[in-house]
């Protein structure tokens, strides 16, 4: 693992899709960057597709990543929720292998685990650790970025544990 990298997160969703850049630097994060790309029911599925490929691709081109954590889809009660998440996701992923981004998936437990150290983490609790292990003034809104900035925080996480392993 080099001593500097940028790490990109998504979460990843229809209506919006958040996105963090987190710089790692040795054991020390920093925030970079935030946002939410956001589509309405008003256009096609098509347009609303091209537009979270398009608007990921920008923030890869503007900042760089190496690197990518992002949510895996949980289907719990609702199917079709989690078949939307799953076109999001993917509009979002091939912006990714176009720039040849290593990919990290994490379920939302996995995130919760590594960035408050439970699993069955409130939301209130995960957005109030990234703001604490980013040094953030406040807490990053819409939540849908923090949410992205926490699955970036899991890949360095979970890239360290992996990178130990490796060199053990």
């Amino acid at each position: 693992m080099s001593n500097e990298r940028i790490i990109l997160g998504i979460d990843p969703g229809l209506a919006h899709t958040g996105w963090g850049i987190v710089r790692q630097s040795g054991p020390r994060m920093a925030c970079q960057a935030y946002g939410c790309v956001t589509t309405t029911t008003a256009v096609s599925l098509t347009e609303r597709l091209g537009k979270i490929n398009e608007q990921i691709a920008a923030v890869i081109e503007r900042y760089r990543p190496t690197c990518l954590g992002i949510e895996t889809i949980w289907f719990g009660q609702n199917v079709t929720a989690a078949f939307a998440t799953g076109q999001a996701r993917g509009a979002a992923l091939v912006a990714c292998a176009q720039a040849g981004i290593r990919v990290g998936e994490f379920t939302p437990k996995q995130i919760k685990l590594a960035v408050v150290g439970e699993g069955s983490a409130e939301k209130e609790q995960v957005q109030y650790m990234v703001k604490q292990l980013l040094e953030l003034d406040e807490v990053p809104r819409p939540d849908h970025a923090s949410d992205a900035l926490a699955a970036a925080i899991c890949f360095i996480t979970h890239d360290s544990i992996l990178s130990e392993k490796r060199l053990a």
